[in-house]
C-alpha cells in the first residue's frame, strides 16, 4: 500500500514540475510573439504611415510608437534632406527613366509647437463631433471644446 502512495507522490511531483516548465515555456513564447508583433507594427507604421489594427477579438495589445523615435526619425530626415540639397547626387541615365529626381524646396519656417498642438486637438475634436452626430449623441460639450480650441488658435496666431 505504501508503494502506491509513494508512486502517487512521485507522479504528482512530476506533474507539478511539468506544469512549471509548461508555464515558463508559454510565457517565453508569449513574450517572443509580442516582441515580433511590436516589430511588425513598427514596420507597418513606418511603411504605410498608419497603425496596424489588431483583429476585433484582440483588445489587450495596444502598441504605440514612442515620440522619441519619431523625433529621431524627423531629425535624420531633415539632416539627409539638408545633405541632399548641399551636394546634388547625379542620377544615372537608366534610372532617370524609372523615376524622377525629387526637387528639394527651401525649408519653411518651423511652425510654432503650440499652434501645431492646438491644430491636432482641433482635428481630433472635429472627428469626435462627426462621430457624435452620426450616432445621435449630444454634441454640445464637443462643440464647446471646439470653440475653445479655435479661440486659443486665434489668440496664439495674433502673438
Amino acid at each position: 500500500m505504501s508503494d502506491v502512495i509513494t508512486e502517487y507522490k512521485k507522479w504528482k511531483q512530476q506533474g507539478e514540475d511539468l506544469q512549471v516548465q509548461a508555464k515558463q515555456a508559454m510565457e517565453a513564447r508569449y513574450h517572443e510573439l509580442l516582441a515580433e508583433a511590436v516589430q511588425i507594427a513598427k514596420d507597418y507604421r513606418a511603411d504605410f504611415g498608419e497603425p496596424l489594427k489588431p483583429p476585433s477579438p484582440i483588445t489587450a495589445f495596444r502598441y504605440k510608437g514612442s515620440a522619441k523615435s519619431k523625433a529621431k526619425k524627423a531629425a535624420v530626415e531633415r539632416s539627409t534632406a539638408k545633405n541632399l540639397r548641399e551636394v546634388p547626387q547625379p542620377v544615372p541615365s537608366a534610372a532617370k527613366n524609372l523615376r524622377e529626381v525629387p526637387q528639394t524646396a527651401p525649408l519653411a519656417a518651423k511652425p510654432n509647437a503650440e499652434i501645431v498642438g492646438l491644430q491636432k486637438r482641433l482635428a481630433t475634436e472635429k472627428k469626435k463631433l462627426d462621430k457624435a452626430k452620426l450616432s445621435g449623441k449630444p454634441t454640445k460639450a464637443v462643440e464647446d471644446r471646439i470653440y475653445e480650441i479655435e479661440d486659443e488658435l486665434r489668440l496664439a496666431g495674433q502673438t
